[in-house]
This record gives C-alpha cells, structure tokens and sequence, in this order.
C-alpha cells in the first residue's frame, strides 16, 4: 500500500510540475502578445502602467475585472486623442501595474489612480470607468470630486450583488495560497485554449474579435497574479459596494452611462437604467452589444464619451 500511494504522489508530482511549467509559457507567451505600451509610474502604495496621448481636456480610461488598459480598442484611444488628452491605465494589480500588498479594495485602488492624476496634473477629468472601472470611478469621485469633472460609466458595475454570476465562482477562493495553487495549475493552461474562443459571456451576443487575444490584453487575463488580483477584486467589492452607492446622491457632477442592450453581464435595466435615477441629471444609453464595448464598438463608444466630455483646452 505504501509503494502505492508513493507511485501516485510521484505522479501528481509530475503532473503539477508539467502544469506549473505550461503556466510559465503561457505565461510568457501571453506578455510577448500584449507586453507594456507604456510608462510607469510610482504612486503611494504601488507602481502604475499607464499611457498618455493627445492634448485637451483630459480623460482617465479605468478598466474592468481581470482586464488591463488594452480593453479600450487603439481606434478608441486614437480617435478620442484627437480632441482629449487620453490617458489609460492598468488598474492596480492588474495588466502591468503592481501594488506594494496584496491587491487593495476599491478605496484604496481610487486612492492610488488619484495620486497618479495628482502627478499627471491635467486638471480635472473625465472619468471613462468599464465595468468594475465603473464602480472604481464612483469611489473616487467621492473621495476626491476636485479631480473630477464628469463621468462617462461604459457598462459600469453600480449596484449590489447578491449572487455572483456562475463564471466568476472561481474567483471566490478565499485562501490565497488555493489562489495561486488554482492560478498555477488550472487557469494557466486553461488559457491557451481559451485564447482561441470565438464565444465568451463577456462578449456576447458579439463575437470575440480574433485580434483580443494581443491587440485586446486577452491573453494577460490568464497568469497567475491577474486571477489572484480579480479574485481578490471579487471578493473585497461586496464590502465595499453598499457604501458607494449610499454616497449616489451626493455626486455632484455630470454623470451619463453606456450599456449594451445585451450585456450578459452586467443587467442594463439595473446597472444603467435604475442606477441613473439615483443621481440627479444622469442618463443611461443604450445600443446595440454586448459588455465589451470599449473593444468591440470602439467608434460608438468613443463618440458617446465625446459627447460627455466636450474638447477644449485642459
């Protein structure tokens, strides 16, 4: 029985170490498809990967979960530098922005994105906030309103959750040490098969462009660290989220959203539409899509936040 039980760990053994050596190349792989396009900066509490183009009144694109700046399409960004100073990030923790700890909650991301705005220095801002982005920017409105001029919410998350949607379950591993053990062993090789999909909930009912995989940032969602940074994501925004909204009535700035009629998601009618009566003089937008519309319908997107945040001299 010993002998037997010996021969198993020694397979499990090879065939950790077989994952964990898929993982590393996948990992590589997935940074030589979308390695950093930007710069770095220092801030209280972290490092931030960030681009920075065009003049004007300036914009700050935050992303959603497990994303990283790429989600918002080079149309989007070129077409808004055009007339705005763009300026994209990676979250804290995620894409290529790092953090001094484990991942903070969105308190402490919105206080680290107002420091590099603070450093930056383009006078108040647009907020451009997709999906948990959207939470983001609505914490640090409240925080920190001198910085901001508006916000243009695209699909943003804004209201409580009760229940978390079936194909984010994973991230609710509470041990850290599981975490990475999931990362390293499952979600790593998990990621070169769904590098190839053509369907995704986040997606549809559009289509997975063939060029996310690189040009999108897709292929980052798989290391190890961006799914301990979503999990941790996950887990902390339902403690913080309820607080967050209490504080809708007092944003005193122009406020306007985006959804897609078929965001799978994220509900329309809740996060968009129900959320823009809970704030004086908001509006919700719909058109036709899915969740990834800063990547999917860059032009659309990218003329609906024109419209929120006029061109003009910073």
């Amino acid at each position: 029985m010993a002998g037997i039980l010996i021969d198993c760990a020694a397979v499990l053994l090879v065939v950790a170490g077989g994952l964990v050596l898929v993982t590393l190349l996948a990992t590589r792989r997935a940074e030589r498809l979308a390695p950093p396009l930007g710069q770095f900066r220092d801030v209280p509490g972290g490092r931030i990967h960030y681009t920075d183009q065009g003049s004007g009144s300036a914009l700050v694109l935050i992303h959603g979960l497990g994303g990283n700046l790429r989600n918002f399409a080079p149309a989007l960004v070129d077409h808004l530098a055009r007339t705005h100073r763009v300026i994209a990030l990676d979250r804290p923790g995620s894409g290529y922005s790092t953090t001094s700890g484990a991942t903070p909650d969105l308190h402490g991301q919105a206080a680290m994105v107002a420091a590099l705005i603070e450093a930056l220095d383009p006078g108040p801002v647009t907020l451009v906030g997709h999906s948990l982005g959207g939470a983001l920017s609505l914490a640090l409105v409240a925080a920190r309103p001198d910085l901001v001029a508006a916000l243009a919410l695209v699909a943003p998350l804004t209201q409580v959750i009760t229940q978390v949607p079936a194909q984010f379950r994973t991230l609710l591993i509470g041990s850290r040490w599981m975490r990475l053990i999931f990362g390293w062993l499952v979600i790593g090789p998990a990621g070169l098969f769904a590098g190839r999909a053509t369907e995704l909930p986040a997606f549809a009912p559009d289509p997975v462009p063939p060029d996310f995989e690189s040009l999108g940032g897709g292929a980052l969602l798989f290391r190890p660290r961006t799914f301990d940074a979503a999990s941790c994501d996950v887990q902390s925004v339902r403690d913080v989220l309820p607080a967050i909204v209490d504080g809708y009535s007092g944003i005193a700035r122009p406020v306007a959203v985006l959804f897609g009629r078929g965001d799978q998601i994220l509900d329309p009618a809740l996060h968009g539409q129900a959320f823009a009566t809970q704030i004086p003089g908001a509006g919700c937008t719909l058109v036709d899509g899915g969740h990834m519309l800063p990547f999917v319908h860059p032009l659309i997107t990218a003329q609906w936040i024109a419209t929120v945040a006029p061109a003009g001299a910073a």
